[in-house]
């Protein structure tokens, strides 16, 4: 008999004990790394299911239903995809991913409610202040954005994914204007006016006293030195990455339930547990020739990794934003 597959949960009842003890964690990381390892065991209590006929038993135990638990997110990742059937445009869509540089991303590390606050808003505004421009497309859009904070190595990456439909509602919100089919919205005009709405709100933010610095970061309490540390990111291309087009409804379905529901690391990619070590599979997207490649850390950096992506106490359970139309002004096919 092959051995039981390798899960989050057996790594963190191994080792999450010794890693609380020598880590100050805030309680929602308590939270989440015990959610993770009672998950459907007898901690949480079940149902048991008995045939009066041939007297089999079976026991069903309850799911944590932890936002950040790779076995509880399917069905919750199906639910959500079945109610937004109904939201969904007969037209193609296009991916727009914003992302953030580094020095910003340290920033977040420390504030990640209201930095990740920060990037809904600047994202929403861009996409919104750019369509509607009547130099561009000129039109209303919709779309959802989807927050990710990691990179397939599990270290620090705050991005969101936004799936928005090729054309909006005219001024008047009586016509469809369809958006070129190459590409809906120019990737440059995003990422700048991105760069400055996000700097905007960032020192906005600073000067209201919301942002905490900590470790390399505490000389940024100094507002000369946070000025000083902002201003190259003034000139510096930020990276807004537009794919092309794909295809209608049923596509688009397919496409966000890669995207929605998903945590930093999924059971399946993890390989092997020895010597205190773990080994998982990621993709590096900077090596194309050979993408898959296999990254093996000690547990307990592997269990750091992993908890810089908890969301912070508070944060919306569901990160997503949506902004639609009536459904009678939706177009034809």
């Amino acid at each position: 008999m092959p051995p039981p597959a390798l899960e989050l949960a057996g790594i963190f009842r191994q080792y999450g004990p010794a890693y609380r003890q020598a880590h100050k964690l805030p309680l929602h990381q308590h939270r989440l790394m015990q959610a993770i390892e009672t998950c459907r065991t007898p901690a949480l209590g079940g149902v048991v299911e008995w045939c009066d006929h041939c007297q089999y038993t079976h026991i069903q135990y309850r799911s944590c239903r932890n936002r950040h638990c790779p076995k509880c997110q399917g069905a919750a990742r199906a639910k959500w995809l079945e109610q937004r059937k109904a939201e969904l445009l007969p037209v193609e869509y296009f991916h727009v991913v914003f992302t953030v540089p580094e020095p910003i991303a340290t920033i977040a590390f420390y504030n990640k409610e209201v930095v990740y606050d920060i990037l809904f808003r600047a994202t929403a505004e861009t996409l919104l202040t750019i369509a509607g421009d009547p130099q561009r497309l000129g039109v209303e859009i919709g779309f959802f954005a989807v927050l990710h904070s990691w990179g397939q190595n599990l270290h620090f990456h705050p991005h969101l994914h936004c799936v928005v439909p090729g054309g909006g509602l005219s001024p008047d919100g009586e016509r469809w204007i369809p958006a070129r089919r190459k590409f809906l919205l120019p990737v440059k005009v995003l990422s700048r006016l991105f760069r400055r709405l996000l700097l905007e709100a960032l020192q906005r933010a600073y000067a209201e006293g919301k942002l905490q610095f900590f470790g390399d970061l505490e000389t940024l309490r100094d507002p000369a030195a946070f000025t000083r540390f902002l201003a190259p990111l003034e000139k510096m291309e930020w990276v807004v990455y537009a794919k092309a087009p794909f295809g209608g409804p049923q596509h688009v379905l397919e496409y966000l339930g890669r995207y929605t529901h998903r945590v930093a690391i999924s059971n399946s990619r993890l390989l092997a547990l020895e010597n205190d070590r773990v080994s998982f599979a990621w993709k590096d997207y900077r090596a194309p020739q050979q993408p898959h490649k296999v990254m093996t850390v000690s547990a307990e950096e592997f269990i750091r990794r992993f908890l810089q992506h908890a969301l912070p106490s508070g944060f919306p359970a569901h990160p997503l934003l949506r902004l639609s139309w009536p459904t009678a002004t939706a177009p034809q096919s």
